[in-house]
């Protein structure tokens, strides 16, 4: 064996150990509150990809789209047929084209009677609460009132939240918070989005 494939196997046998001690040091099972937020792109995405996996073990999942629910959206397109999956949508469009806070407020407040009704369902697996993050920088949904849905849910059940700039407690109530980071943006370069590949 070379002296750089010996460094190589010792380098994998540390890292085996520090894996597998990790592995056996992660003994709690619930459900978790995950947060994918940061200014880049790949926050809706993310979330939709865990909604496939969950799909795809035949769990129950809820969707909720508080910003894009008019726009197209390829994800729930192709799977809205799946009866594991129930879709609430906040009808409105971007709020920066409504540019209505009253009615924009009372569309939010009810697609959140949703959110509320899939986040006390035992046999809802998965919950996603995409782009819920403007709502409570818009004022339109109150901190407090998701905060206790979300510490009252079935221990069992996974939420997703998704949005730019989290809010700090939501953050700090979080198991995993991702950040999307962006580098480079084609769309501040001209580039229109793109239809199979940004939504």
């Amino acid at each position: 064996m070379s002296e750089r494939d010996a460094r190589h196997k010792t380098s994998m046998q540390k890292l085996k150990r520090h894996v597998d001690e990790k592995v056996a040091q992660a003994t709690e099972q619930r459900g978790q509150l995950l947060i994918f937020t940061g200014n880049g792109k790949g926050k809706t995405t993310a979330a939709w990809g865990t909604v496939t996996r969950a799909l795809g073990y035949g769990y129950r999942v809820g969707v909720v789209q508080f910003i894009k629910g008019l726009w197209e959206c390829g994800e729930r397109e192709r799977l809205i047929d799946d009866e594991n999956l129930q879709v609430a949508i906040m009808a409105t469009g971007f709020t920066w084209d409504t540019q209505n806070r009253e009615s924009d407020t009372r569309a939010c407040q009810e697609v959140w009677r949703e959110a509320e009704r899939m986040l006390a369902d035992e046999s809802v697996y998965l919950v996603v609460l995409d782009e819920i993050t403007y709502m409570l920088k818009f004022g339109y949904l109150d901190i407090d009132t998701v905060k206790r849905a979300l510490k009252n849910r079935p221990p069992e059940q996974t939420v997703i939240v998704t949005g730019r700039n989290a809010h700090r407690d939501l953050v700090a109530m979080a198991d995993t918070v991702t950040e999307m980071q962006e580098t480079k943006h084609g769309f501040n370069a001209g580039l229109q989005a793109r239809r199979g590949i940004d939504y």
